[in-house]
């Protein structure tokens, strides 16, 4: 393996260690809910979800998951959970 590959893996695990180094402008997934399959977003500043609760509520199980999974990755106005969800 060339020496130059080599280095660029061992950088690629040393950012994958250091979360804090990236930060998501926008992203768009696929849930696949219990009941149906929606489409959350985070673009613009804010989170969009296709699920009916979101339309409500501007937040649903879909955007606090991926809060959770997310976290430091996640541009500060991009966190609306104001308590812990311990799960």
């Amino acid at each position: 393996m060339q020496s130059s590959l080599i280095g660029k893996i061992e950088k690629a695990k040393r950012y994958a260690e250091e979360r804090e180094r990236i930060k998501f402008s926008s992203l768009s997934v696929e849930f696949h809910g219990e009941n149906d399959t929606h489409t959350t977003e985070y673009r613009d500043g804010n989170w969009h979800c296709t699920c009916n609760f979101f339309t409500n509520w501007e937040r649903c199980s879909h955007t606090m998951a991926l809060e959770k999974i997310l976290g430091s990755m996640l541009p500060d106005e991009a966190l609306t959970t104001q308590f812990d969800y311990h799960f």
